[in-house]
């Protein structure tokens, strides 16, 4: 099975967004800045460069919503071994591959796609095997 490594949620204001996890959960947030969409990093459980260290625990991120309708819900990441073979399987299943792959420099391979029922969801060739 492909399990869900990483959570990503929306927001209007990522300030506000990351304070409000810091304070309510103690999360750890991190904006990439400009060259990243200003995407902001969370970190929900104790890490390494490996990942969580907690088995079955995930860290996540903030993405800034845009006027695509498509950018207004959580979505979660899914890990897989080729993304090549996953894209594929995926367009087979009836889903929809969203824009085209991209490198996440340090992590991996990334590409979102909406599954049968409409959500968005992304799958990720990590750069370490897991």
């Amino acid at each position: 099975m492909n399990p869900v490594v990483h959570f990503e949620m929306p927001a209007e204001n990522g300030k506000r967004m990351s304070k409000f996890y810091e304070t309510a959960f103690g999360w750890k947030t991190k904006e990439t800045g400009p060259e990243m969409s200003n995407y902001i990093v969370v970190t929900t459980t104790e890490s390494d460069e490996k990942g969580p260290k907690k088995p079955g625990a995930i860290n996540g991120g903030f993405y800034m919503k845009t006027d695509d309708k498509m950018s207004h819900a959580p979505s979660v990441v899914i890990s897989v071994d080729s993304l090549e073979d996953s894209m594929k399987k995926i367009e087979q299943a009836g889903g929809k591959l969203i824009d085209k792959p991209v490198d996440i420099p340090g992590v991996g391979k990334y590409i979102s796609f909406v599954d049968t029922e409409g959500n968005r969801v992304s799958i990720l060739q990590p750069m370490m095997p897991r």
